[in-house]
């Protein structure tokens, strides 16, 4: 059955791709009328397709699959607008968040999944705190869309495990250094130039929810 929902899920990414692509474009432009190269259809439905087929691969059927779908459209999504613009906009950010919670609420309430859904909520609070705190001591370290999707990313790994939470966190920060030091050296970027810190946090997630695969689920 999750092989099942994993290649229908994968499907329905590849169908919401030329979509997701279009939100994309629009949202980076800030234009209604904007559209996707062919290029960035492809690139998004594959993505879109991984990301989506991820959730039952990760979940099986439950309600919690929902909250993974979600975000894993929503990530195609902000990761495209963020290296287009050095934004992630709170039109994608916040709606996933509600949706990722309304879903893992509706997990609790089928299956009893109470403390993992605590948890969720307990880490988005710790973490959206350190990422404002942070963002006051040093303004020009993470921005405020940063903040935001670090309290997205903590709801759901905290939502399955504190050491997962933390993978993910510094898999994402480790990316980012690296990814930076690498357009550096490659004189793509100066030291004093912003970098899009949104796709490196979105991959660390998604390499700590992997790294988690095997692990019981709430």
């Amino acid at each position: 059955m999750t092989g099942v929902l994993t290649g229908a899920a994968a499907v329905l990414g590849l169908l919401l791709g030329p979509w997701l692509a279009t939100v994309t474009v629009r949202l980076a432009e800030r234009d209604r009328a904007a559209r996707p190269s062919s290029g960035r259809v492809v690139v998004t439905a594959v993505g879109a397709a991984v990301a989506l087929a991820a959730a039952p691969a990760l979940a099986g059927l439950r309600p919690a699959t929902v909250a993974f779908a979600w975000f894993g459209a929503a990530a195609v999504v902000l990761a495209g607008v963020d290296l287009a613009r050095h934004r992630l906009p709170d039109r994608v950010t916040f709606p996933a968040a509600a949706a990722c919670a309304l879903a893992l609420l509706v997990d609790a309430a089928v299956l009893g999944t109470w403390p993992a859904l605590a948890r969720g909520v307990v880490a988005a609070a710790v973490v959206t705190g350190l990422g404002t705190l942070a963002r006051v001591v040093h303004p020009g370290g993470l921005g405020g869309g940063d903040v935001k999707l670090l309290g997205l990313l903590a709801l759901l790994l905290g939502w399955v495990g504190w050491s997962v939470l933390v993978a993910g966190v510094l898999a994402g920060f480790v990316l980012g250094a690296v990814g930076s030091l690498l357009l550096i050296a490659l004189g793509r970027v100066g030291w004093r130039m912003a970098v899009a810190f949104g796709p490196p946090l979105l991959v660390g997630a998604y390499v700590a929810l992997g790294l988690a695969a095997t692990m019981p689920m709430p």
